[in-house]
This record gives structure tokens, sequence and C-alpha cells, in this order.
């Protein structure tokens, strides 16, 4: 027909005031979700946005964000929190390499710290390496063995596990001393360590905590230890287990994906459709 290929594939774009209308609707959830999770990245706004039933490219919410300025980056100095040198045993890494299929398989665990104003508060936390969910965790001004021993004994209130359970830490002596070594062989679990100064081997706590500092602790700018115990808590269990998308969970909650292994138990879903399940809200 003698056109040009350029007029062939022209479409002509129209900006109708109802094509508007969708757009500020559509930033202003965006800002919304931007709010209640500070730091989400465009792929998991676009992900919240579609599980709300909005047709919306990421390359179209990345537009967005940037021309809103809801793009940012925290950094902050790191301090380190493990003193391996000591005089207790040591246990070899069992999970190198390993496939993490189930619930109550391996255990993570590990200590952050917590600025505030006169000081740090140190908080222990322990994750289901299968649904990345926080089963147990502890705060605290000090760090030493009680602090870990807490949130053990909270994990396992919760869990009730059976025996077998590989709990895996770094090789810091709040993991290695005797107590509690002796309240995980008490509860039948198998002791697992990273080698001393490779935080890859322990890497879905560094991601969690990298989480909780970018998206909880330094927006909030704790200056007591009243002020951690007071918004912490919440922001594990209301936030990170029950609403944040997890990128390794399909973009699901943690406590939905765990809801979504009780119905493959139950209905003997075939694992490989598990992360593939949507669950009715």
């Amino acid at each position: 027909m003698k056109l040009a290929r350029s007029s062939f594939y022209y479409k002509l774009k129209v900006r109708n005031s109802e094509m508007v209308k969708i757009e500020v609707d559509l930033v202003d959830r965006i800002e919304a979700v931007c709010l209640e999770f500070p730091r989400y990245g465009y792929r998991r706004v676009t992900r919240q946005l579609r599980r709300e039933g909005w047709q919306v490219n990421h390359k179209r919410v990345l537009r967005l964000m940037r021309e809103s300025d809801l793009l940012c980056r925290v950094k902050r100095k790191w301090v380190r929190t493990t003193d391996s040198h000591h005089g207790f045993p040591r246990y070899p890494n069992l999970i190198k390499g390993m496939v993490v299929s189930c619930l109550n398989q391996v255990w993570v665990a590990d200590i952050t710290y917590i600025r505030i104003r006169t000081g740090f508060v140190y908080l222990a936390a322990i994750l289901d390496a299968f649904s990345r969910r926080v089963i147990g965790y502890a705060l605290s001004t000090g760090i030493d063995t009680m602090l870990t021993l807490e949130a053990v004994r909270m994990a396992i209130a919760e869990r009730k596990p059976g025996s077998g359970i590989i709990h895996h830490s770094d090789q810091g002596v709040q993991y290695a001393s005797e107590e509690y070594i002796a309240q995980l062989r008490s509860c039948g679990f198998e002791i697992s360590m990273a080698r001393t100064g490779n935080p890859y081997e322990n890497a879905m706590m560094e991601s969690f905590f990298k989480t909780l500092k970018y998206e909880e602790v330094y927006l909030c700018e704790y200056e007591t230890f009243g002020d951690v115990i007071t918004r912490l808590p919440y922001f594990i269990e209301e936030v990170y287990n029950q609403k944040r998308l997890h990128s390794a969970l399909d973009y699901r909650p943690p406590n939905e994906f765990e809801e979504l292994v009780v119905i493959q138990q139950h209905n003997e879903v075939p694992r490989q459709t598990l992360l593939t399940l949507s669950v009715q809200s």
C-alpha cells in the first residue's frame, strides 16, 4: 500500500477524562501501599496491586513511583553482633545445598542490633526456612544466652514441634553455649552452624534483618527501649508475617503461604502446584 512501516504500526493515543481518572486513582493507591510498606520496591508494589485486581505493568508502576518520588534507598553502618571467640564446640553446616521442602524442617536463627538514643537493643529471631515466617523472637538491652533462649522457647511454644528439626545459626557464643545447646538437645534438634565470617550461610536471616531495618527500624528512629518493645512486635507479627509480600513465596505473606501448605496437606495437592495456588481473601 506504499505506507511507511511507522505509519502502519501507529496507534492514536487518546488521554480522555476516564483514562486520566484511572491514572490518578492508580497513583493514589500506589501512594497508599508505599505509606503502609515504605520500603516496598516497584516489583512488590506491582504484585500488591495485581492481588487487588489492578491490571498494571511493572514498568508503569516504576514510572509512577519515580515521578512521585517514592523510590528511595537507605544506607546504615553495620555493627558486629557475633562473638565466635569462645571455647564451646562448633557444629558443621547441615543445610548447605539442602532443598527445604516442608514446615518445621529447618529453623534459622540470628541476632541483630537496633540503635536507640542511649545505646543498643538486641533482637534474637527464629524463622521457619520453608515459609520465612518469624516463629520466635526476643528483645533485650543485653546480648547474652538468655536472649537467644527466650526466642527459641517462644518458637517451641508456638510450633510444638517433634524431634529432628535442624536448628541453624552462626557460631556465636549465644548459640554455642552449654545452656542453649542443652535446650536444643532436650527437644531433639539437630544442630547446624555457619562458618565463621560467612553471612551467606545464614542468608535467610540476613535478608529478614535487612527488611526489618529498612522497612521499620530506620523509618521510626526509636529513641528508647520502650519504643522498640511497643512497635517492633507489631511489625513482625502484623506486617511482616501477615501482610508483607515475600518474593521467595511467589509474592505471598508467610502466614498465607503456611495456610496453603495446610491446604496441600489436607487435599493432597501436588507440591509443585503449591506456589501457583490462590487463596480467596
